[in-house]
């Protein structure tokens, strides 16, 4: 179950996007019992008039039901189109998207490399540092993309190249808006995490060959997935 610590204005909006979010992962299926008011406000650290206001507005479209004195339920009538209507949308383009693998294909790759020649511990340990960052954040998804940039970047500073480290630097904005997207929208889940797991452990043995065809492949799959929820 993916719940985050809310402190925006839109706290109404925050929390029914959250729990809309777990209806539309599995976390919580259709006749499951959802957490209760005080249980949810201790889980957002927000106040039960915001709560109760989330769950009215997921009870005014037919997702929850409240039974009186047993709490609020996902509904067991709950269907495709409905989940379909609460699919996050992907505010990056299908070219934008391939236009991002190929950067990496090109320059990210070459980072790789000379990483897997050049990196020293000090290097190493910065790359672990940041995956130890994305681990502890895997619950947010704004603080686990921000240390998977940290990773990426690791990585081109480890190539030891002052040119190839400045041009990932300066593209800081495009590229974690980019892992961002794809985070908030596929979700964090532990193939992502095992993914970079294995990513770190291939550079430790010298192997950027495997480093790099975990990426690939999980850019693959990605794209895969964005294809599906766009109905190609």
């Amino acid at each position: 179950m993916r719940i985050q610590t809310i402190e925006k204005q839109n706290i109404v909006d925050e929390v029914y996007d959250q729990m809309k979010t777990n209806i539309v992962s599995g976390s919580w299926k259709p006749g499951d019992k959802i957490p209760s008011e005080n249980q949810l406000c201790q889980m957002f650290n927000v106040s039960r008039v915001s709560v109760r206001s989330a769950i009215q507005k997921l009870r005014a479209i037919g997702i929850i039901q409240t039974r009186q004195g047993q709490g609020s339920f996902v509904s067991q009538s709950i269907n495709d189109n409905m989940v379909d209507n609460f699919i996050p949308k992907m505010n990056l383009s299908e070219k934008e998207i391939l236009d991002m693998s190929e950067f990496r294909e090109t320059i990210e790759f070459k980072c790789i490399e000379l990483a897997v020649q050049r990196a020293d511990e000090e290097d190493m340990l910065q790359i672990e540092n940041a995956l130890n960052k994305m681990i502890a954040n895997k619950d947010d998804y704004k603080k686990y993309s921000e240390a998977d940039f940290e990773f990426h970047l690791a990585i081109a500073k480890a190539s030891k190249n002052d040119i190839l480290f400045m041009v990932m630097k300066n593209t800081k904005d495009v590229f974690y808006h980019y892992l961002e997207e794809l985070n908030r929208v596929l979700g964090v889940n532990e193939e992502s995490l095992q993914g970079h797991i294995e990513q770190f452990q291939s550079l430790r043995n010298r192997d950027s060959a495997r480093v790099k065809a975990n990426i690939k492949q999980g850019m693959d799959e990605n794209m895969l997935k964005i294809r599906e929820r766009m109905g190609r």
